[in-house]
């Protein structure tokens, strides 16, 4: 990984059942940026436990995110994969953390608000402090980069106020130490590779594909053969109009809008290009096409997370080699922030 002067850190939570909205906002994009930077991929078991999980499935999902990422084409040899509660500087950098972020930075975080919903009084400590574990996870790397949604842009700011206010409050202790230019925390950039594709329910184009949708016929997931994706497009929602020629005449038509960015995410081509070759077709067709493209894309990853998953020696030494690998970049730097904090180190 020397050749790499850049490095990206993302973390995915196993929430088992990974579904085509995973695949393309987030696993898709992860496989390309191996080409340019050192990535350092993280299964964040530990953000998971912030709200409650089944232990066995627990397991089984950190399992299945890591059987994902190597079959979707991450490289677990030339970069890192690994699950964040094997590298015990994550934890105890999130706590360092703890003691610099101020409470009402936290008090401004929108996603605690979704989350813990009106019984806030209910919710987990850790549910209201993970973005300083967020921060801890990226910083712990020194990551130069991370990747980000629209939902993700307020922790990376927090991330870089935390990093910023680390480096002020303890500007003397760092300079002591010789760090040039006084900043031991890098402020990580925002990585944009232009907009995810929003992928929406196939059975309501107003609602996000989820695993939580009661009905299994709303998404794509990882875990669906060939038979099952065609079955899943086939029934789709449309409406009663044949696909239009210009992007334009999607608007209001939010399940027609959806497929043909399914299609043109899958496809790696613009939506124009989708319209110019089926505006004007029924939907029939378009979704026969869309089988096609599904199988053939969806169909070799499905069958290798299977192979992968029902090897667990296997994932779990993908995980234990990633871990040692992680620790070894991250315990160096744990070890400098107990030297600048002022504690005392064997």
């Amino acid at each position: 990984m020397t050749a790499f002067h850049q490095r990206v850190f993302s973390g995915v939570q196993p929430t088992g059942n990974l579904h085509l909205g995973n695949y393309l906002g987030a696993v898709k994009r992860f496989v390309a940026l191996q080409q340019d930077y050192e990535c350092i991929y993280c299964v964040v078991d530990m953000h998971a436990i912030t709200v409650a999980q089944d232990p066995a499935e627990l397991t089984a999902a950190i399992r299945e995110v890591t059987a994902a990422f190597v079959a979707c084409g991450i490289d677990p040899k030339k970069h890192i994969v690994f699950n964040q509660s094997q590298v015990s500087e994550h934890a105890e950098l999130a706590w360092v953390f703890n003691c610099v972020a101020r409470i009402g930075w936290l008090n401004r975080m929108t996603q605690f608000k979704e989350k813990a919903g009106k019984d806030r009084e209910n919710a987990s400590v850790g549910l209201y402090s993970y973005p300083n574990l967020m921060a801890a996870d990226i910083l712990v790397y020194k990551a130069t980069h991370v990747p980000v949604g629209e939902d993700q842009k307020q922790h990376l700011e927090l991330a870089r106020d935390i990093a910023q206010k680390f480096n002020n409050d303890y500007a003397e202790a760092i300079a002591a130490r010789g760090i040039a230019g006084g900043a031991f925390f890098p402020q990580p950039e925002p990585l944009i590779q232009g907009p995810a594709p929003r992928v929406m329910s196939l059975r309501d184009g107003t609602k996000k594909m989820s695993k939580s949708d009661p009905s299994d016929y709303s998404r794509l997931t990882f875990r669906d053969d060939a038979d099952a994706i065609a079955q899943k497009i086939r029934k789709a929602k449309t409406d009663p109009e044949p696909l239009p020629s210009e992007v334009e005449g999607l608007e209001g038509r939010p399940e027609a809008e959806n497929l043909v960015v399914i299609y043109s995410a899958l496809a790696d081509v613009s939506r124009e290009s989708v319209l110019k070759d089926f505006g004007g077709a029924q939907f029939s067709t378009f979704k026969n096409a869309l089988v096609d493209l599904a199988v053939a894309r969806l169909g070799p990853i499905s069958a290798e997370m299977k192979k992968l998953q029902s090897d667990h020696a296997y994932i779990d030494a993908i995980l234990a080699d990633g871990s040692a690998r992680a620790r070894a970049i991250a315990k160096p730097v744990m070890d400098q922030v107990k030297d600048i904090v002022g504690f005392i180190r064997s």
